[in-house]
């Protein structure tokens, strides 16, 4: 092996979860930053069994390694249970949020710190890209379910992909 691990120096590792169903262009934006700022991005898909996905798991996990293949360092898993388990089990100490606005800081500090007091795992906020700061998952199939263009908020595998599946019901 060879690298900073082959060397006795500890990757810098971080987490970007979600549930994904599917990516849009701020996720992206968000995992794209996480992976400069860090040595490995995981992607983590979280599974709630109660919520009916669009995608199933390994569909959203398939399209965002396709959309995430240009960083070398972004590794796209999934999980289910506790987010702060997923980062013990790997080692990561720290999760990367992307913040759209007050409403989520409000929610995100409440989780940042249970994770931090169940575990010690950090949370960083990174705010959004202005461009992105309306855009949700929820909000982007309702639009392409009534018609609306979303090709703008999305990498164009996963609008085809959308578009498809959308059409199927």
């Amino acid at each position: 092996m060879t690298g900073p691990e082959s060397e006795g120096l500890q990757l810098r590792r971080a987490v970007c979860p979600g549930s994904f169903d599917p990516i849009t262009n701020g996720h992206l934006d968000i995992i794209a930053r996480a992976s400069k700022l860090y040595d490995v991005v995981h992607v983590a898909v979280m599974i709630n069994k109660s919520k009916q996905g669009l995608f199933t798991v390994e569909e959203r996990m398939d399209l965002i390694r396709r959309v995430t293949a240009e960083y070398d360092n972004v590794v796209v898993e999934s999980h289910h249970g506790l987010l702060v388990d997923f980062c013990k089990e790997r080692d990561i100490p720290a999760i990367v949020k992307g913040l759209r606005a007050v409403s989520d800081f409000d929610y995100e500090l409440q989780m940042a710190q249970m994770n931090n007091g169940l575990t010690g795992v950090e949370t960083l906020f990174v705010p959004t890209n202005p461009t992105y700061s309306f855009l949700s998952s929820s909000l982007v199939k309702e639009v392409a379910a009534w018609g609306g263009d979303v090709s703008h908020l999305l990498p164009p595998t996963v609008h085809e992909a959308l578009v498809a599946r959308l059409r199927e019901k």
